[in-house]
């Protein structure tokens, strides 16, 4: 294991495959070229096989090249679980409804040559430009496929596969860490305890309003073997931050969950008004100061909301409205 130095905010590329929308490829030039002009440090991206079939990495190696970013001057980690194929079919069969407009298909390659496949052709679709940062993508979804303990068991051997091929990429130079990225922090804790991690992504979990007490401790668990913790996905999907969908789920107002949602939601809301604090630099800066979280990772389809995103890191909120927040029952530390 090795201290890896990451940047505070890391830029996600899944507008850059074309996630829910077709983002025209002027305005992700614009997104990324934000992204460079603001980033603090080495700018960092967080890219993935399953963006878009390979899109966003395609996109995000050709953006750096027509901005003349030299490949020693720029980050990137490719989550690595999937593989791009030729488009045989009316619409991608993987994720349906999520990627539009895109040209190939993509499946599923979690296993010992699987991701060295993967990370070849990610490198590949990158153009001028590797990934120095390599991990397995979503585990928790692909052990979420099992029908059986046995089958699961199969599908973990998988894993550890990958994991086993990772090692070697490391230990030929070709990555400079491995790390794991997950929406189930279980999963996560679970591949901890089998492989050697120099960072981890928490996705979903690890948020103002969801923040459970053994995450927490897990979290510092992590810190004290110098794990460094990236912290995803910290407006769930962008609920937190006024959407409809919670963790990309769409959320029925009239639901039992629901109603509870939207009045955290609304209290929330009230309470960042009162201290004149946007419910973004909230989530923000209680996702990014916890102990042992070193970055947090934020995408935008907007170019003009990149340097904002980038100012929450010294924003500075009073303690005045944690308390308030505590009052309320809307936070637990």
């Amino acid at each position: 294991m090795n201290k890896i130095e990451l940047p505070p905010v890391i830029f996600g590329t899944s507008g850059l495959g074309n996630i829910y929308h077709e983002t025209p490829y002027e305005l992700k030039l614009a997104i990324v070229k934000e992204c460079i002009t603001h980033a603090r440090g080495i700018p960092m991206f967080d890219s993935a096989g399953k963006y878009g079939a390979g899109l966003s990495l395609e996109v995000l190696g050709k953006c750096l090249k027509e901005l003349n970013v030299k490949p020693d001057e720029v980050l990137i980690s490719n989550k690595l679980a999937w593989y791009q194929v030729p488009l045989t079919t009316p619409e991608p069969t993987f994720e349906k409804g999520v990627w539009v407009n895109i040209n190939h298909d993509a499946v599923q390659r979690i296993s010992y040559q699987g991701i060295l496949d993967c990370f070849e052709q990610g490198n590949e679709l990158l153009g001028d430009y590797t990934s120095q940062m390599g991990s397995v993508h979503d585990p928790d979804e692909y052990l979420a496929t099992a029908t059986s303990k046995e089958e699961e068991d199969k599908l973990y051997d998988d894993i550890l596969g990958a994991y086993r091929a990772l090692s070697e990429l490391k230990e030929q130079g070709k990555v400079n860490s491995i790390g794991v990225g997950s929406k189930q922090w279980r999963v996560i804790q679970r591949v901890a305890k089998d492989v050697d991690l120099d960072w981890v992504m928490i996705a979903n979990s690890l948020t103002l309003h969801s923040h459970p007490k053994e995450l927490m401790t897990f979290i510092e668990e992590l810190h004290q073997k110098d794990v460094s913790v990236i912290n995803s996905a910290v407006f769930n999907g962008g609920f937190l931050i006024g959407g409809d969908h919670y963790n990309y789920r769409y959320i029925d107002k009239t639901s039992e969950e629901g109603e509870a949602l939207y009045d955290w939601r609304e209290r929330f809301f009230a309470i960042c008004k009162s201290f004149d604090i946007t419910p973004a630099e909230a989530c923000f800066n209680f996702g990014f100061h916890i102990p042992g979280v070193v970055s947090v990772a934020l995408s935008t389809s907007h170019p003009d909301k990149v340097k904002s995103n980038i100012e929450m890191v010294t924003k500075e909120i009073p303690q005045a409205f944690w308390d308030a927040m505590a009052n309320e029952k809307l936070v637990s530390f």
